[in-house]
């Protein structure tokens, strides 16, 4: 009887680039997904695995469905989409930060009703909600530094790796809300039904995440 094949959906573009080399120190044969072309859907004649590449939120769709029986994902999309699996490892890549960010007169303190430009609704009304300040959330699918720029906001909400975007768009940062990185997620029949494989391929995963951290720390 064949071995059933783990599905993982994958976030494809940066989190791509920065996941395969993970999966490869971990012993998984990448090159399909090296030279993808227009492919989408990989399917290892060597391997028990089948790589769909999809968008993030399309991930969380593909699990909850079970289209896929692993997924890797921004932690800011599981948190945006409630996503309601397992999540098992911090791949400690794709390290980034929610803030909020606005123009130098912003006055976060202000009592008036404020209006928050965010691709992250949820995210940001939980930030104001714990602060306990009614806000007006805009929903921006672009570059939501526009926002406060053009007076369609009072602030934004979105997140950065280094600040450099919002400073060369004459922003600053008024607050630090959440960390994000990049996640393994498993579907929750799937886990049942394929434990031996998914956490073989955990704890492998595991072990590169954790050798890479070492040598990070160690001095030169």
């Amino acid at each position: 009887m064949p071995t059933k094949r783990l599905k993982i959906a994958l976030t494809k573009g940066r989190v791509e680039k920065q996941v395969l080399p993970l999966l490869e120190q971990a012993g998984i044969d990448c090159d399909l997904v090296r030279h993808k072309q227009r492919r989408l859907i990989f399917d290892s004649e060597t391997q028990p695995y089948e790589f769909i590449l999809a968008k993030g939120p399309d991930v969380t769709t593909f699990l909850e469905r079970g289209a896929a029986d692993i997924g890797i994902v921004g932690s800011d999309i599981l948190v945006e989409h409630q996503s309601t699996q397992y999540e098992l490892l911090d791949l400690g890549i794709g390290e980034c930060q929610f803030v909020l960010a606005s123009t130098q007169d912003f006055d976060p303190k202000a009592p008036r009703r404020k209006i928050i430009g965010t691709k992250y609704p949820l995210i940001t009304k939980r930030y104001f909600d714990r602060l306990g300040q009614d806000v007006e959330i805009i929903k921006i699918e672009g570059s939501v530094e526009l926002a406060p720029l053009t007076g369609l906001a009072d602030a934004i909400v979105d997140i950065t790796e280094t600040g450099t975007t919002i400073r060369e768009n004459h922003l600053q940062i008024y607050d630090y809300l959440q960390p994000v990185s990049t996640r393994l997620v498993v579907n929750r029949l799937a886990l049942k039904q394929q434990a031996n494989a998914i956490y073989d391929l955990v704890d492998r995963l595991a072990d590169v995440v954790n050798a890479n951290a070492k040598k990070e720390v160690m001095p030169s």
